[in-house]
């Protein structure tokens, strides 16, 4: 098995605590040469701003590939550009373009009177740039808004058709569940790259709520190998294995790149790559 090509999401800090955090994951997870590191956005573009200085930092102090989360929530057309337009003269050429979830409160997605409508309007627009890569997000399991899991499929080949170079699912956790979306997707004419998202599991209560909120189902095997883990204190090494060996098994199906969702805690994802083979690069590792 050959070690695949790694990528990171992290999120902006919203405290000192957190400031810390984000770049002891940064200086955890850069050794690992990642492809890409992508910045997250908040519900309700709750943290633009934090979001564009966090993108511009790390892309200045550790040279790395940053793709910046971009939404069209509660933002013009002309506020999404002028932030479009602020990252392309930062020397961010990569942005994740997504819908966005509402603000907090509200049940559903309200487009901006004048903002985006959709996910596939902000792609265009970006497209027209001509200045970036843009990356998308796919939904293996059905997205609680979709109809079915073939609205999910359709509605990402309009935004493949739209202008978006690859995409990046939400996480799962089973292999099968990627492997019917990636047939599904090849079969209605999707030849752009797809990347699974692998969520390191640190918190396994959280994690279920996070997947309820998601509409990813939760294996009953998965469960009960928690529940017991958790009686014999074994919950970060049932974790690491479990995410090792999900991985390998993509990489036997013949994923090339994965994505890690790391909540900004480095150490379960760091371990997980070094098990799958991704060696620390260590000219970077006392990058400040």
């Amino acid at each position: 098995m050959s070690a695949p090509r790694v990528s990171f999401e992290f999120f902006p800090p919203q405290s000192l605590e957190a400031s810390f955090r984000l770049w002891d994951t940064v200086r955890t997870l850069a050794p690992l040469h990642p492809g890409f590191v992508s910045v997250t956005y908040g519900a309700g573009g709750t943290t633009r701003k934090l979001t564009h200085d966090a993108v511009t930092t790390i892309h200045k102090n550790y040279g790395l590939n940053v793709a910046a989360h971009l939404t069209c929530v509660d933002a013009s057309r002309e506020e999404t550009m002028e932030i479009v337009n602020a990252y392309a003269e930062a020397g961010v050429t990569e942005i994740v373009a997504l819908r966005g979830d509402p603000p907090k409160g509200q049940g559903h997605f309200t487009a901006h009177p004048n903002g985006f409508a959709n996910s596939v309007e902000l792609i265009e627009a970006l497209a027209d740039t001509g200045k970036f890569k843009i990356r998308v997000g796919a939904y293996p399991d059905p997205h609680p808004e979709a109809a079915s899991g073939d609205a999910d499929v359709a509605w990402l080949k309009r935004k493949i058709d739209a202008g978006a170079t690859s995409a990046i699912t939400q996480f799962f956790f089973e292999a099968e569940t990627f492997f019917r979306f990636r047939d599904k997707c090849e079969k209605a004419g999707i030849d752009a790259p797809i990347i699974p998202g692998i969520l390191p599991i640190e918190n396994w209560n959280g994690v279920k709520k996070f997947a309820a909120r998601c509409g990813t189902p939760v294996p009953a095997w998965l469960d009960e190998a928690f529940e017991a883990a958790k009686r014999d204190g074994r919950e970060e090494l049932l974790s690491t294995s479990l995410a090792t060996e999900l991985c390998s098994e993509l990489i036997d199906g013949g994923v090339e790149d994965i994505h890690f969702y790391t909540l900004n805690k480095p150490h379960l994802t760091r371990d997980i790559c070094h098990a799958l083979g991704v060696t620390s690069d260590p000219s970077l590792e006392q990058v400040a």
